[in-house]
């Protein structure tokens, strides 16, 4: 057993293991163009991140009065977002250490994002991650994308341990609260850094306000080595 007794970590993927909040604001500012709405900005894309794609296109219907289906916007920014992931995505260097470290030690490991299966899997694929993080669960997979626990609930079913036991590292807000929901500990990096006051955020146990700037695999590591289990003391 690792130093982290029955400790499992589910991960987030997009702004927390790989930098791909550009690729996703890319792509979706290249489906919008496509559909006459030529002004999406930056700012217009980080109202959406942390939430699946799905949800994102269905929101995007009604504020810009979208005429096309959402399975064919869906189809297009999900072609897009592949083009530009495969070419070049980022693994936050102390993440990576931290997914090594974790390894190391046997620790059982998923992801569980909102994004397509085949979306993830062709970034852990090019990033080299796949061969540590071989559980992966898509919000296309449950009912519902966070902030519902479906998909950190999913996970822990299929790593085959009771949810509080898992740690969840997420970037987002609507990421945090369904960690809460689903009865696991979580460390938030916030991508966002105006989003790190959410109220989501202060159900967790360990906030890095700094995100990706202020996180390290060591520190991390050792605060899940002292942090107990959902319901248990020290």
């Amino acid at each position: 057993m690792s130093n982290l007794g029955s400790t499992s970590v589910i991960f987030d993927l997009d702004g927390t293991l790989v930098d791909s909040e550009p690729n996703y604001y890319e792509a979706g500012r290249q489906t919008l163009a496509g559909q006459g709405i030529t002004d999406f900005t930056w700012a217009d894309h980080e109202r959406y991140v942390g939430i699946s794609t799905q949800e994102t296109i269905a929101l995007w219907k009604e504020r810009y009065g979208l005429d096309a289906p959402l399975d064919v916007l869906l189809a297009d920014k999900n072609r897009r977002y592949l083009e530009l992931a495969r070419a070049s995505t980022r693994v936050y260097p102390e993440m990576r250490k931290f997914v090594e470290l974790l390894a190391g030690e046997g620790v059982p490991m998923a992801v569980a994002s909102g994004s397509s299966r085949e979306a993830i899997e062709a970034i852990l694929a090019g990033t080299g991650l796949s061969a540590y993080l071989r559980t992966v669960v898509s919000a296309e997979e449950v009912a519902s994308g966070k902030p519902a626990p479906d998909v950190f609930l999913e996970a822990a079913r299929r790593l085959g341990v009771v949810p509080g036991d898992c740690v969840v590292l997420e970037d987002a807000a609507p990421g945090a609260a369904a960690a809460h929901a689903a009865g696991m500990r979580c460390i938030a990096v916030p991508y966002v850094a105006g989003q790190a006051d959410d109220p989501a955020f202060a159900t967790v146990g360990l906030l890095l306000r700094g995100g990706q700037d202020e996180f390290t695999a060591r520190a991390a590591y050792e605060w899940l080595r002292v942090a107990p289990p959902v319901g248990r003391g020290r």
